[in-house]
């Protein structure tokens, strides 16, 4: 299930609320190995859950986004 390591929520449940929320993604804590998210609700502010992400999963993604994003492939446009 590597497909899902990434994944981020845009809305989750919000008890407060009574219903699924949009929710909007926090820095929390920096450590030398992970940085941590927390999610807010965009209705009453309440943290409904965090994300943790590794150093390593960071490097991996930077180099994904590069690569995706070099430039035109050399077979475009011929």
């Amino acid at each position: 299930m590597s497909q899902f390591e990434n994944l981020r929520a845009s809305s989750l449940y919000c008890q407060k609320c009574a219903r699924a929320m949009p929710v909007r993604e926090s820095l929390l804590l920096v450590l030398p190995d992970k940085e941590i998210y927390d999610y807010l609700c965009t209705g009453c502010s309440s943290s409904l859950g965090h994300r943790e992400v590794s150093a390593a999963d960071m490097v991996m993604a930077r180099a994904a986004t590069s690569s995706s994003t070099s430039g035109i492939p050399s077979s475009f446009g011929h």
